[in-house]
């Protein structure tokens, strides 16, 4: 069988779990995607200088189109915050460009370590946050603009770079500094996630397209299209799922089991 189309059906599967997590914990996926894309493209022969930026660039092409249908679904549920929804695009659609761009000057083995360290971190984020009470939230909280807009934009830096839509930076800012109610927090990390994947996503395009690496057959720019297509074709009917489930579920169980995830993530890339 062609090595492009079992990566593709590796894909399925793997797009089908990517969709229901970021419906039900308002990530964009990339902390599924990329670990699963770091082991299966090497069968593609892919130049170890490129395998960091196909895999970023396309796990954020994946968050993209998975974010969709992910943030309608919380739109109809009226998850998302509208009254300071504006300042957060700018700043994660700039910081998501402009990380697009640094990738393609940081080397990949560097990438790698980058991501299973802010993976650890952000288990053990999850974890202890999980002990916040729901009563502490603020419907509507006071902010100021400027602050919640360069915020954003260094998650959008950071996400761009590590092939993520973001999430798992936002929704800890937003419930534990903002004091933003918990399923506000995640329809706003949804509209967020696909303004970062959008912009890193054109980013890594125009940095591939004039790229000298050698990148495998059906590469758009850095994006691995057999993969990108795989992901998706599951991901964005099992992103509803996801938020349906969210809706329900003690948020507190949702990010342990999520952490325990982070952590075996981590543990596989560093000992890869």
């Amino acid at each position: 069988m062609d090595i492009s189309l079992q990566i593709f059906l590796m894909c399925l599967a793997l797009g089908a779990v990517v969709g229901f997590l970021a419906g039900l914990l308002g990530i964009g996926g990339g902390l599924v995607i990329v670990p699963a894309l770091i082991l299966m493209l090497p069968l593609t022969g892919i130049a170890p200088d490129a395998l960091m930026p196909v895999v970023l660039a396309t796990s954020l092409a994946a968050i993209v189109l998975t974010a969709i249908s992910t943030l309608l679904t919380h739109y109809r549920k009226r998850n998302i915050p509208r009254f300071f929804l504006p300042q957060m695009l700018i700043g994660v659609g700039t910081g998501g460009l402009a990380g697009g761009y640094f990738a393609d000057l940081i080397p990949s083995d560097y990438l790698q370590i980058l991501f299973a360290v802010f993976a650890m971190l952000m288990a053990v984020q999850m974890w202890h946050g999980s002990k916040k009470i729901e009563g502490e939230y603020i419907e509507r909280p006071e902010y100021s603009s400027v602050t919640l807009t360069v915020v954003c934009f260094i998650i959008g830096v950071i996400a761009s770079l590590l092939g993520i839509g973001g999430g798992v930076l936002l929704v800890p800012f937003l419930t534990s500094v903002v004091k933003l109610d918990m399923r506000r927090s995640i329809g706003a990390s949804a509209a967020v996630g696909f303004a970062v994947a959008a912009m890193g996503s054109i980013g890594y395009l125009g940095a591939g397209l004039n790229s000298s690496i050698a990148l495998p057959t059906w590469s758009l720019g850095y994006i691995y299209l057999p993969a990108l297509l795989g992901i998706i074709c599951l991901s964005m009917f099992t992103a509803p799922l996801g938020v349906s489930v969210a809706q329900r579920l003690p948020v507190k169980v949702l990010k342990r089991c999520f952490s325990v995830l982070l952590f075996i993530v981590a543990a596989e890339i560093i000992f890869s």
